[in-house]
């Protein structure tokens, strides 16, 4: 999605819904299977969105990471076509009153809804219909569901002018007279390709299902056709520490149109089962459990930028609680030495087709 550009899905554990929060660990990713590599147990809807699919439990968190993206990229994060950043509709361009995207690589991961005061709302699944998700709380409806990326290059010109700054940034200083590098080794070379090093995974990617069979062999193929799938969205649940950076470039930067775009549908783990033939991974850990064991938290601080204010249209949003009840998982606070800092890496796949959503 954009040059280098790298999302993951990542599995977490669910905060509590009262109190504010470190950032919660990463749990392993999410498996994200391509829709059309399923034709025959999908729901024929899926099929025209395109895009992936993964599984998540009822009320299970996550958080999305942009580890290993490079190139700098507006990138829109809709949850049921609602702006996780702005709380507006949906919108095939890129605003700033309110900002609608996050800018990559400066913002390192999203954790959920945009809060404001330096807070984010965790994402949290929970099944379209009750009026829980975020989408059902802002536009009134539930229709859409899942989580949909669009993503937004630099334009030509502030796309050659980041390219010499890069040059310029990883190109070393002259040798001294005589033409040889310190301690007699010759001058170190820039990579190639603007300081890449290398070829960059292409975006967007999903993996193939592992031992997949060819088309017409399919999981549950010869039915009269495969039943629908259980509608899934994001609602949100506890509040944790993470900014939601202010973009310093100017709009005019970015390209007009998006580069590429996915939908992300939401599967239930039966409905994966049924779809793929895979189990889904196992249920998080419980988080009280992960505490006590002395297992890290996380926090992330950028002096250099700037929180975005929350909007009117998020910040009403209520957790999923309200509709599901109280939470009553065990919580322990985590001691000050079990708050550290978090890195991620990237992984490459296979080209994920776009549809009509």
């Amino acid at each position: 999605m954009g040059e280098g550009v790298q999302i993951r899905f990542i599995r977490t554990l669910r905060l509590p819904e009262s109190g504010t929060h470190s950032l919660p660990p990463g749990l392993g990713e999410f498996p994200l299977r391509r829709v059309e590599d399923y034709p025959d147990t999908v729901p024929p809807e899926w099929l025209a969105k395109g895009g992936v699919m993964l599984p998540v439990y009822l009320r299970e968190a996550m958080w999305l990471s942009f580890g290993g993206t490079r190139t700098p990229t507006a990138l829109q994060v809709g949850v049921g076509k609602v702006c996780a950043v702005s709380g507006e509709r949906w919108s095939g361009r890129l605003a700033r009153t309110p900002q609608n995207y996050v800018v990559l690589p400066r913002q390192p991961w999203l954790d959920g809804i945009n809060s404001g005061d330096g807070t984010v709302r965790q994402f949290v699944a929970v099944p379209l219909g009750l009026g829980a998700t975020v989408e059902g709380q802002v536009t009134g409806e539930e229709t859409t569901g899942g989580v949909q990326l669009q993503a937004f290059p630099l334009g030509r010109a502030a796309l050659a002018q980041w390219h010499r700054a890069e040059r310029a940034r990883l190109t070393p200083p002259p040798p001294p007279a005589g033409g040889e590098g310190l301690y007699g080794a010759p001058p170190a070379q820039a990579p190639a390709g603007g300081g890449f090093g290398g070829p960059v995974p292409a975006p967007m990617m999903a993996p193939p299902a592992p031992g997949a069979a060819p088309r017409g062999a399919r999981p549950g193929a010869g039915r009269s056709g495969p039943p629908a799938a259980p509608a899934m969205g994001l609602g949100v649940g506890g509040s944790m520490h993470q900014e939601v950076y202010r973009d310093e470039r100017p709009l005019s930067d970015w390209a007009e149109e998006a580069g590429a775009r996915i939908f992300v549908h939401l599967v239930t783990p039966p409905a994966w089962r049924r779809i793929t033939g895979e189990e889904a991974p196992p249920s998080p850990v419980d988080r009280a459990a992960y505490t006590k064991a002395g297992l890290p938290w996380f926090d992330y601080y950028d002096d250099a930028a700037d929180d975005l204010a929350p909007t009117d249209a998020l910040s009403g949003v209520k957790p999923v609680g309200e509709w599901l009840g109280d939470d009553h998982a065990p919580w322990a606070e985590p001691a000050p030495g079990q708050v550290k800092p978090l890195g991620n890496a990237p992984r490459p796949g296979k080209p994920v087709q776009d549809g009509d959503w």
